[in-house]
């Protein structure tokens, strides 16, 4: 049997540095090998340590199950005390990540789109060239005191129209037949 496929992690940005470097008498001369930290694992630690956000709403953030999201976290963890206790350095990089960036709505051709070279404006559409431009807010924010729950639906944000989601099909990659836009998954929160 061929592994498991695994989904890309969605990461807000990349970290500020590449790793830390311990330092002390007893450094280098045990086991100078680097831990290799994931993009994930730095995602993980800092939604759930520093943002103080739930195992089940970071999980959202990141586009994957609970349970996973708790492995990802968990490896981390371990992957720090490692470090800690064997003097190790630590160096992020790889992990099987997309970054997310800030998304643009063009008024004319209604397309969605995102602009990962956040150093360069958005001017004008990049399909159809109209410079009605407008940047879209991230929908359905979760502070510490709601609970969202995401529903098997696929939705239009534009027209509203509704399908089932069907099993291994992303939402985005369905298509509303009204407005040929791609589709969301709707998402309750409860506060």
């Amino acid at each position: 049997m061929s592994p498991r496929l695994k989904t890309l992690r969605k990461v807000l940005n990349p970290p500020i540095i590449k790793g830390f470097k311990p330092y002390g008498p007893e450094v280098g001369k045990n086991n100078t090998e680097p831990v290799f930290f994931l993009f994930e694992e730095y995602e993980a630690l800092r939604l759930c340590d520093y943002d103080m956000f739930t195992h089940h709403q970071a999980s959202e953030f990141m586009g994957v199950s609970r349970p996973t999201f708790t492995r990802i976290y968990a490896s981390a963890r371990q992957k720090i005390a490692k470090s800690m206790v064997e003097g190790r350095q630590i160096t992020i990089e790889g992990g099987k990540v997309y970054f997310d960036s800030d998304w643009y709505k063009c008024e004319k051709c209604k397309s969605n789109f995102n602009n990962p070279e956040r150093e360069k404006p958005i001017t004008a559409c990049p399909l159809c060239g109209s410079e009605e431009v407008k940047s879209i807010e991230i929908e359905n924010a979760i502070d510490d005191k709601c609970v969202s729950e995401t529903k098997n639906i696929c939705f239009c944000p534009e027209c509203g129209f509704e399908q089932n989601h069907p099993q291994g099909v992303p939402c985005k990659m369905q298509i509303c037949p009204k407005c040929n836009i791609s589709l969301h998954r709707k998402t309750t929160v409860i506060c």
